[in-house]
């Protein structure tokens, strides 16, 4: 290894392939198994590891779980791992309040006892 060399980017899936009207095809159910088995992998070591927010503790997730994230980023588009990332920890803090409100005393609404929905064509 050379002094100043860097180690090698990981390999991101190949860029979606453009339909005949220029829009771009979605992934197949193959690589969506894939991403998916990815990050599954990835957040199983983050569980193992106490990290909720891999975003907000990127050093210690990548000194962690470096190679599971690799992986995710390797088979899942840069935009899907950003979703699955905040998501994961909007799914705490969700979890997290309603244990809080529970704990309370909270209990749901009845049906129909929300703010008014907007109808569809107003």
């Amino acid at each position: 290894m050379n002094l100043f060399s860097s180690p090698s980017p990981p390999t991101s899936p190949p860029p979606p392939k453009a339909s005949p009207d220029g829009a771009f095809e979605a992934p197949n159910r193959t690589a969506r198994s894939a991403c998916w088995t990815a990050r599954d992998a990835f957040f199983a070591c983050l569980d193992a590891h106490g990290i909720v927010d891999s975003i907000g503790h990127q050093e210690e997730a990548a000194r962690c779980c470096g190679a599971e994230e690799q992986g995710l980023r390797r088979d899942c588009a840069s935009s899907w791992v950003t979703y699955f990332k905040q998501r994961r920890v909007m799914e705490f803090k969700r979890k997290q309040t309603l244990e809080k409100l529970a704990a309370e005393g909270a209990r749901p609404m009845p049906e129909g006892m929300g703010p008014p929905r907007l109808e569809s064509g107003r």
